[in-house]
């Protein structure tokens, strides 16, 4: 299986671990406080007025959103599919954007219904939630904006196309020619833990909003849980460049946040193969031998700093190729 197709199906898995269960999230949402709830939920405010002027039965307020949501998703995975080649990249990445904004409003906009309704024991008595509308608005924006303008930023950044074919440790640039070697891994199961721990942390933000639980524990699962989501998606992609400028190593789906070595600090590299037990685990790890970002077993990309002698070494495919060019880089100083 080549590096492209762990791409894709790490991505599809997060997608639809993603929309699965917020679907769910959305539906259980009402059930799980159906005995602090009226038989009917009020669902419409109109315009301007605190009042409701519509309601729905218990099942059909927990089905309805959910059904939405999924039909959205649906729709975002067909544009996705039918995206070319050239655009299958941003294409995805604006995917995440519109699944990641979307979930959060729908689930927002269901935990406000539920928060509403709250405690009351006639739906007419619920009063239009504004202030937690305008949060979820706020958040789902901030979420497709942060998600957008990583999107931009890595474009801005395109590689060019990576050096021929050579032999031998070190690469003999032709003068006046400037080549670049780039190499991405993905780790799926990485990508589907982080997704798992987001969707906890998300359904504990939502269980906080609609009032569900008592705030302190609620906060003390979105927490870590959320640490952990984050921490997983940005070890779970790597993407390593090595040219004139030196190396650089990219984490994450967006190819943030990211390390630079300047290829004059640049001692030597080497392909070398490595396991997890030698470096204690996968992700980001250290031990006596250095750094190493461990997303597979086998073979990695070992860099030596001229400053103070450490190492660091990031699992990538075609690393003999990478730490070629860096000698040739390096040595031209």
């Amino acid at each position: 299986m080549n590096d492209g197709t762990r791409t894709e199906r790490g991505a599809r898995w997060g997608a639809g671990v993603w929309t699965v269960g917020t679907a769910g999230l959305i539906a259980a949402l009402p059930w799980a406080a159906r005995g602090r709830l009226p038989d009917r939920l009020a669902t419409h405010w109109g315009s301007g007025r605190d009042t409701p002027d519509g309601s729905m039965p218990l099942w059909a307020a927990s089905l309805f959103p959910a059904l939405i949501w999924l039909a959205l998703a649906a729709i975002v995975f067909v544009a996705q599919g039918r995206a070319g080649d050239p655009a299958r990249r941003t294409t995805r990445a604006w995917t995440a954007a519109a699944l990641l904004s979307g979930g959060i409003l729908l689930g927002g906009a269901q935990a406000s219904v539920v928060r509403a309704n709250l405690d009351h024991s006639d739906w007419h008595q619920a009063r239009q939630p504004t202030a937690w509308i305008i949060v979820t608005l706020t958040a789902a924006a901030a979420a497709a904006g942060v998600v957008g303008w990583l999107v931009s930023s890595r474009a801005a950044a395109s590689s060019p196309p990576a050096p021929q074919d050579f032999s031998g440790p070190v690469l003999q640039i032709p003068r006046g020619q400037r080549l670049v070697w780039l190499s991405r891994i993905t780790n799926p199961w990485l990508h589907l833990l982080a997704a798992v721990a987001g969707l906890v942390a998300v359904a504990a933000l939502v269980a906080v909003v609609g009032g569900l639980a008592a705030a302190g524990p609620l906060w003390a699962v979105f927490i870590p849980f959320a640490f952990t989501s984050l921490a997983l998606a940005g070890c779970a992609t790597v993407q390593a460049r090595a040219s004139e400028r030196g190396l650089e190593v990219a984490f994450g789906p967006l190819g943030w946040p990211a390390r630079r070595w300047p290829a004059e600090d640049i001692e030597s590299a080497r392909a070398e193969d490595r396991t997890p037990a030698q470096v204690g685990g996968w992700g980001y790890r250290l031990s006596g031998l250095g750094t190493t970002v461990m997303l597979r077993s086998g073979e990695c990309l070992v860099i030596r700093t001229l400053k103070n002698g450490t190492e660091f070494a990031v699992s990538i495919d075609d690393a003999e190729r990478g730490a070629a060019l860096l000698n040739a880089l390096s040595r031209s100083f």
